[in-house]
């Protein structure tokens, strides 16, 4: 753990920079991933194949990359009637939360007597990546799928790496079955993301391309932007938590484990504590709990290497800690009569979980929200997933002679302003 004190320094700033920079892609990463997507253009499910079996141990066939319908069916009958229960309230609660943000058609008259509106509809293809090579992320699957049903997409495939055994994780398969998904191919890494954004003979190209990945995943989706769409570049987890003296320091021990847990060792943790008193007990705390988890030695390296704490005076310190960092989940561990406050001040978290019973777990899980969120700074541009995002926009416009003349004399002075008589002519020709 690295600590630093809070001040208007050019120190702090610097020291702050710098550690935020280590979620920066790495040179090597940028030249492998151009690597694998040039081959998989080029050679399609051979290359996909080989890299298969170079970074997931799994030797496939073409036939065998696509997985059986029937065996998303078997995996939902294989689970207990408690996990099916826990995965349909998962997907329900996501599916009411994401209902709410759905747009409808809209038309009205414009001040000229125009029609003007938009018409929404679904991308008609889109592609998932459902990490799953150190865990078996069943949540993802809900978090993703479930916004591309319920947007209507007609044709929704995911990718997902296997065992080396072949095998996709049974709570991954039944979840994708739950939720309705029938196309889902056993690719991995950057070579999935290839197959979707390039096409190849067994995995047809997508339109657009969604979900959270490493390192390499994310720099794969940065370069096919433009070849297809993407969602945002949801990288390794992220979770910073703001303290105050309230705040217990075994809660927050837990919710730092719980985020450094995911396995890829890239994971980063922020701690604003205004207690210093606090601080000591949450390292305590951290000693005593770490041991305990299944994942100690990954967690270990994460929080001995990856993890920032930044004690300060006061909340509002904290804030601007929170605004330039861009946490993609941000805890709020404060007292009640704090929250809103602070909230007001809060503009680049992805995700914001106030008060002291709100880890970002219930977030992880099921309370509604997706949490593909983005990582990296990134929320000072990107937000979270949302059904709006598998959704296309156009604009409708429609004039008749009336509303036509009403609009010639704006029309004619921007054509006469960007001498572009043609555009005036077009208008005045119809009069």
């Amino acid at each position: 753990m690295q600590t630093i004190e809070f001040s208007d320094s050019s120190q702090f700033s610097n020291a702050l920079r710098q550690f935020c920079e280590n979620a920066t892609v790495s040179g090597d990463v940028s030249r492998v991933v151009t690597d694998v997507l040039a081959d998989v253009k080029v050679r399609g499910d051979q290359a996909v194949l080989d890299y298969t079996q170079k970074f997931d141990g799994a030797t496939l066939s073409a036939e065998a990359m696509r997985v059986d319908p029937a065996d998303l069916q078997a995996a939902e009958a294989s689970l207990s009637t408690a996990d099916r229960e826990a995965i349909r309230e998962a997907i329900a609660l996501v599916k009411d939360f994401h209902q709410k943000t759905l747009p409808e058609d809209w038309q009205s008259a414009n001040a000229q007597g125009g029609i003007v509106g938009e018409r929404f509809y679904p991308i008609q293809r889109v592609g998932l990546y459902v990490p799953g090579g150190n865990v078996p992320l069943v949540s993802t699957v809900i978090m993703t799928a479930v916004l591309a049903k319920l947007a209507k997409c007609p044709e929704v495939c995911v990718c997902t790496p296997p065992a080396a055994d072949g095998s996709i994780a049974p709570g991954m398969l039944a979840a994708l079955s739950m939720v309705g998904v029938e196309e889902v191919y056993k690719v991995g890494g950057v070579q999935a993301v290839g197959a979707m954004a390039y096409g190849t003979a067994t995995v047809p190209a997508v339109d657009k391309i969604f979900g959270p990945g490493n390192a390499f995943v994310m720099e794969a989706k940065r370069q096919v932007l433009g070849t297809v769409g993407i969602d945002l570049l949801p990288g390794p987890s992220e979770v910073m938590i703001i303290a105050d003296a309230g705040a217990n320091p075994q809660h927050v021990a837990a919710d730092l484990i719980a985020q450094a847990e995911h396995g890829s060792g890239k994971e980063i943790l922020y701690l604003a504590i205004t207690s210093q008193a606090l601080l000591g007990e949450i390292e305590q705390s951290l000693a005593e709990q770490l041991p305990e988890r299944t994942h100690a030695a990954k967690c270990e390296k994460v929080l001995r290497n990856r993890f920032l704490a930044v004690t300060c005076e006061t909340l509002d310190q904290a804030a601007q800690v929170s605004n330039y960092i861009a946490p993609e989940h941000l805890e709020l561990q404060v007292a009640d009569q704090s929250i809103d406050a602070l909230t007001e001040q809060l503009t680049t978290a992805g995700a914001i979980l106030q008060g002291y019973m709100t880890p970002t777990v219930v977030g992880d899980f099921t309370a509604g929200p997706s949490h593909t969120l983005p990582t990296g700074r990134a929320g000072r541009f990107f937000s979270g997933l949302q059904a709006t995002d598998f959704i296309r926009r156009s604009s409708i416009l429609r004039y008749d002679a009336q509303s036509l003349a009403n609009a010639a004399p704006v029309v004619e002075t921007f054509a006469r302003l960007e001498q572009l008589d043609g555009h005036g002519r077009s208008l005045t020709i119809r009069l």
